[in-house]
């Protein structure tokens, strides 16, 4: 019987944020897809009013392109936002 000598998972998710190669997190790409608000949630896994009453506080990285504009969000900046917040030992309620 032969195993294979591939290591089991992805060396580099679509999402990764690391800049690398893959195709959610190109190098020259580094905003990333626009999000809005909802898919802000869906991402992080949470409501809207979460992302807007307790993590725009936080420093979650947007835009908003008039005063009373909807919020922009753009995938990479949320992710790369994300993972510095976990290697902080997350956020606190």
């Amino acid at each position: 019987m032969s195993f294979s000598t591939d290591l089991p998972g992805q060396s580099c998710p679509q999402d990764c944020p690391s800049g690398g190669s893959s195709e959610g997190c190109l190098p020259d790409e580094p905003l990333g897809e626009p999000l809005t608000i909802q898919q802000v949630a869906e991402l992080i896994g949470c409501s809207p009013w979460t992302v807007r009453q307790r993590y725009l506080a936080l420093g979650l990285p947007h835009f908003r392109p008039t005063s009373n504009g909807k919020l922009i969000f753009y995938k990479n900046q949320v992710i790369r936002w994300l993972l510095r917040e976990q290697q902080k030992g997350g956020t606190k309620p």
